[in-house]
């Protein structure tokens, strides 16, 4: 295949397009709106799931470099009562489906595996237009152009590409992570690095979830919490997150009554607390082939968090990228091809994803969220 892919966005999944597509000898350009792989912070871990993140990964010829930056231990599981009460602590013995890496590192892992210059830094798509015969127009700020007859739109939930093949557009899910830090826990913050373990925490608050906190061990001793609340958007918005002190007690206050090596996973971060709204595209959400170009991760299925997203994105980019390469000389039998099993996969995700928020927010049971999280852990 001859014909240049233009990707829009080097997050995981355009990485792993880009790398297979290399492997298979597909010229290709990723256009990134960051100015550089160090323009900022890349996000915590990411569990990589036997099913779909790691077969992604071996269709880029990087199983060897994925297993080398996998954090041992780190699939070990606590889940506590809001009092402290240990309620399942589960050991990483090795056999688990889903081992846990950085995601900076995973993604350094990838631009390391392309030629230099593929990745053109410092490009942000400002808007996009069809020219017809299949071909489009890029815009980038600042005025420059490109354009290309198969473009890739990878990128993430407010993606430019995707109003060439759909109106939807993502919506409040009605619930919110608060990201915080915590630095050197075992020696600092050591109440709270015991009550996470050596992996990941969730918590349990009988009648009703409409609030939770969990964690995750991430490497060098760093506690990384996501504390969710059911809030609409301008409760968010009413908080100053400029005085850090201030918006970690008024976000504490939610939870009193909790244990305080839970609650001091919020009010003793060492970084301002970040909210993140949780949005979602609908579930079922798909486009008629339009000649060109296509979608792959959260540009294509945007959903509430579920474990899924960086997975699935990868294996978008993969199963792409191998499409391409099946089908050189018919780029439309491959986007269709493509297409035709990524919607109903990407569905059914999403679609357990919000299964999964129902269970928590409907006051499941102490077992019944012991099965849950215990079933999030399980090779399937």
């Amino acid at each position: 295949m001859t014909t240049p892919v233009t990707i829009i966005g080097a997050g995981l999944g355009g990485l792993v397009l880009a790398r297979v597509l290399h492997l298979h000898g597909i010229p290709v350009a990723v256009y990134e709106a960051e100015p550089s792989p160090m323009a900022r912070t890349q996000g915590g871990l990411l569990d990589i799931h036997h099913h779909n993140g790691q077969p992604a990964l071996q269709a880029a010829g990087l199983t060897d470099e994925f297993r080398s930056i996998i954090l041992e231990g780190h699939q070990a599981m606590r889940i506590l009562h809001r009092d402290g009460t240990v309620l399942l602590d589960q050991a990483d013995d090795g056999t688990g489906g889903r081992p846990e890496v950085q995601r900076g590192e995973l993604r350094q892992l990838l631009l390391d595996s392309l030629p230099a210059g593929t990745v053109r830094w410092g490009h942000k798509a400002a808007g996009v237009r069809a020219l017809g015969g299949g071909r489009h127009e890029v815009t980038f700020a600042g005025g420059r152009t490109t354009v290309t007859r198969l473009l890739v739109g990878a990128d993430g939930a407010w993606s430019r590409v995707r109003p060439l093949l759909s109106d939807a557009a993502p919506e409040y899910s009605g619930r919110s992570f608060v990201e915080t830090y915590l630095f050197d826990a075992d020696i600092r913050h050591p109440a709270s690095a015991q009550a996470v373990g050596g992996g990941s925490l969730g918590t349990f608050e009988p009648g009703g979830n409409e609030k939770w906190i969990g964690a995750h061990r991430e490497s060098g001793g760093t506690l990384h919490a996501y504390v969710t609340l059911l809030k609409p958007q301008e409760w968010f918005a009413a908080i100053d997150l400029t005085d850090a002190a201030a918006a970690t007690a008024r976000i504490a206050r939610e939870f009193d009554g909790w244990a305080p090596e839970l609650t001091a996973l919020i009010t003793d971060s060492d970084t301002t607390p970040v909210v993140r709204p949780h949005y979602a595209l609908p579930v079922e959400h798909r486009w008629d082939r339009v000649p060109g170009v296509t979608l792959v991760g959260d540009a294509a299925h945007l959903s509430v968090p579920n474990g899924e997203g960086a997975n699935l994105a990868m294996q978008d980019g993969a199963e792409l990228g191998q499409a391409l390469a099946a089908h050189p000389d018919d780029v439309e039998a491959a986007l269709a091809a493509y297409e035709q099993t990524m919607f109903p996969r990407s569905a059914e995700a999403a679609a357990e994803g919000l299964r999964h928020y129902e269970l928590l927010s409907d006051g499941t049971t102490p077992q019944g969220l012991l099965d849950l999280f215990s079933a999030a852990e399980q090779p399937q």
